[in-house]
């Protein structure tokens, strides 16, 4: 009997193979698009243009919620003739013979960067919140604390291609009337944009499909937060929250509609929009991600966010404390919560008192006796192992305690820092003992990027 019944069940899938076809099974869905009949014909030339001369740029909005709702090209990159970010470029396509798009009727002024001015105007709430966020003002922050800008440590081309691609950059208009190319393409969170807007949705929600499943993983956040000087993304691969995703993402809900991506219901452990940004039992929803944090870790000496001098936070570090707390307990206990704050707190004060502050004092002290020159920074040896103990080692320390990474709180942590520690402190006493001032690095490579604070960051007499 058992052999019949295999028999039968071979011949049903046979034939169930049979009258759906290979190509058929492997075949991606579709999403049918439908031009609406209201859309003005300028946006249909947009669209019809661009499925032929940038079919990839067509076919993410195609499948993205704006096409769904009839948010066309038009809605978000149409300017006023007026606008200093007109592309003068564009208009060359409507005199073209070679498509029918080309024609002058549909001739309208675009701006190749869309700003979150543009996108308040669909969503004011998510735009007010981000323009409160030190990613928004991320621009000022950099500028009044950095000393690789300040002192002119780096090239404006070492900046354009490491630095500000994540912080953004202060968008000019060239001599031919396009936009800078030192400046743009740029999608960083702080961009300044000629509208006077700072930041770029896109920045997280990539263009053209602007997902709210791509924000919600931590992809989208590991495109800036990675590297040996702030290792979120590995950090929380590192962890269990990182490690339960990645075992169960595939069934994650990560469609949930905005305000409503739920514990326990569509994930069973937080991605990085989870903790800081989605809301959560009482805790609403919010792009400002500087929200729900009670320490500035980043800092060179950890403080509360509302003593970080460059950009003070306006609410009380413990209202922000509770706020994530409300988060965790969305899957642990109070306990558990209570306990795993306490000993993050004892790891930042670790920090400061010791290896912080007593580096801090002895490179002081040598400043003050002339052993190392203030002019310039990086260009001494001790200034650099300074740097390197707060910039990597110390805030690996920080952020892998408050993240619940052991191998990046010790052995990328304090471990490291002990190592730097004592060889700063080493050397510091030779130069104290012989009383020669330390050996400069000159020539100092890739030296002399520009030093004025942006104006239109900063006003016409910036510091």
């Amino acid at each position: 009997m058992k052999g019949k019944a295999l028999l039968l069940a071979l011949f049903v899938l046979s034939a169930l193979s049979a009258a759906w076809p290979a190509s058929a099974q492997n075949a991606p869905k579709v999403k049918e698009l439908r031009i609406g009949q209201d859309m003005p014909k300028e946006a249909v030339a947009c669209m019809e243009c661009h499925k032929r001369e940038s079919p990839g740029i067509f076919a993410d909005w195609a499948m993205s919620r704006h096409a769904e709702a009839d948010v066309t090209c038009l809605d978000c990159h149409q300017a006023e003739g007026s606008d200093k970010d007109v592309s003068k470029s564009h208009f060359k396509q409507y005199e073209r013979s070679d498509t029918k798009w080309g024609a002058p009727g549909y001739r309208t002024p675009v701006a190749g960067a869309v700003t979150p001015k543009d996108c308040s105007q669909c969503h004011p709430d998510e735009v007010e919140q981000y323009a409160k966020s030190k990613h928004a003002n991320t621009i000022e922050i950099i500028w009044k604390i950095d000393p690789w800008l300040n002192m002119g440590m780096n090239n404006d081309l070492e900046r354009a291609t490491g630095c500000l691609p994540c912080h953004g950059t202060v968008l000019e208009v060239a001599q031919d009337g396009g936009l800078d190319p030192l400046t743009w393409p740029n999608v960083g969170v702080g961009r300044v944009n000629l509208d006077g807007s700072l930041g770029s949705c896109t920045s997280c929600h990539t263009r053209h499909r602007f997902s709210v499943m791509e924000a919600r993983k931590p992809g989208a956040c590991g495109q800036c937060h990675l590297g040996p000087d702030h290792p979120q993304t590995e950090i929380y691969a590192e962890s269990k929250h990182g490690d339960i995703a990645d075992a169960y993402g595939d069934q994650y809900d990560w469609e949930a509609a905005p305000g409503s991506w739920t514990p326990g219901t569509d994930y069973r452990a937080p991605t990085c929009a989870a903790c800081h940004m989605s809301g959560s039992g009482s805790v609403m929803t919010s792009h400002d991600v500087t929200e729900r944090l009670a320490w500035e870790l980043q800092a060179p000496l950890s403080v509360r966010p509302q003593d970080f001098g460059p950009f003070p936070a306006k609410n009380a570090w413990s209202t922000e404390r509770d706020k994530m707390k409300e988060i965790c307990r969305q899957c642990h206990s109070t306990t558990w919560t209570d306990g795993h704050f306490d000993k993050a707190d004892r790891a930042v004060a670790n920090y400061n008192e010791t290896y912080f502050k007593p580096a801090k004092a002895k490179l002081d002290e040598l400043y003050a006796k002339g052993l190392l020159d203030k002019t310039r920074f990086f260009d001494e040896a001790l200034e650099v192992e300074f740097y390197e103990l707060w910039h990597h080692e110390g805030r690996r320390a920080r952020m892998g305690a408050a993240m619940m990474a052991p191998d990046y709180s010790w052995w990328h942590g304090f471990y490291e820092c002990k190592k730097r520690y004592n060889e700063f402190m080493e050397q510091a006493e030779g130069l104290l003992k012989s009383g020669k001032p330390a050996p400069r690095f000159e020539p100092y490579p890739g030296f002399g990027g520009n030093t004025a604070r942006p104006a239109r960051v900063f006003g016409k007499k910036a510091p």
